[in-house]
């Protein structure tokens, strides 16, 4: 581990469901870290619970026991510090809003002034490549474009830690690697931690400094996997690297092995 500060700590982590006989256990003692500006990338086969630990670190379910901190703060609830990106963009952008309204959803509760709220929107809109459809609905973009507002709208309202569910499964593939090229971006912009969970294991390798690999049945953690790639890392040079296929491998590897 390097001596950079542990943002989000995960401590021997347990997530159930109902009592006694037919209680089912979801997550079991989970313990990682993740680093202040890291990109870590959890993958595991399906069926693992990923989605409920992404639930657990963002504090939308309780942990059963264990605990989930953020900066040596106990997790109990939604921290502010924290924002989330979801698979399904179409459910999470407002249909009826435009572009920058979407954007400025998340900034109506924070005690910043008129025009810092419209920089941060301006700011957000240009880093994701959509300073010119700020006036456009939703529906009027590609899913690519919907999937970059929903980013835009995180990033506005500054977090120091962004947890991404799948964020870019439902997009084609030239879609995705752009995504990924601008996640790429979007920390070396910004500085921020960012936790994502896919089941593309290029896509993990391609832009984690860590991948966590996590089993089936009741999840926990298998073995953490440094990714040693240099930056910035290039969608072609880096994974026609033999390092990058030798990891993508090593990773592969370990999925099937704790499925």
């Amino acid at each position: 581990m390097s001596e950079r500060q542990v943002r989000l700590s995960i401590e021997g982590l347990h997530k159930g469901y109902g009592a006694g006989a037919a209680r089912k256990e979801v997550i079991s003692d989970l313990t990682f870290d993740v680093l202040a500006g890291e990109f870590v990338c959890i993958v595991g086969p399906s069926g693992a619970g990923k989605t409920t630990l992404l639930k657990c670190l963002t504090g939308l379910h309780p942990a059963s026991s264990g605990a989930v901190r953020l900066d040596g703060k106990v997790v109990d609830g939604p921290p502010r510090q924290m924002a989330l990106v979801l698979q399904e963009y179409t459910r999470s952008l407002m249909p009826w809003l435009t572009v920058e309204k979407n954007v400025r959803l998340p900034l109506a509760n924070l005690r910043i002034g008129k025009a810092e709220r419209e920089q941060r929107i301006t700011d957000a809109l240009r880093e994701v490549g959509l300073s010119d459809v700020r006036t456009s609905y939703p529906w009027q973009l590609s899913g690519g474009m919907q999937q970059r507002v929903a980013i835009a709208r995180a990033l506005a309202y500054r977090p120091e830690v962004l947890v991404m569910d799948e964020p870019f499964a439902s997009v084609d593939a030239q879609t995705r690697a752009d995504l990924e090229d601008l996640m790429l971006k979007v920390r070396q912009d910004f500085g921020i931690t960012i936790v994502l969970v896919t089941h593309d294991i290029d896509e993990a390798v391609y832009l984690s400094d860590r991948v966590v690999v996590v089993t089936k049945g009741p999840c926990t953690v298998d073995e953490i996997i440094p990714v040693e790639l240099p930056f910035p890392r290039d969608q072609i040079e880096t994974k026609s690297d033999p390092r990058f296929v030798d990891l993508r491998a090593r990773v592969f590897s370990r999925i099937k092995a704790s499925a």
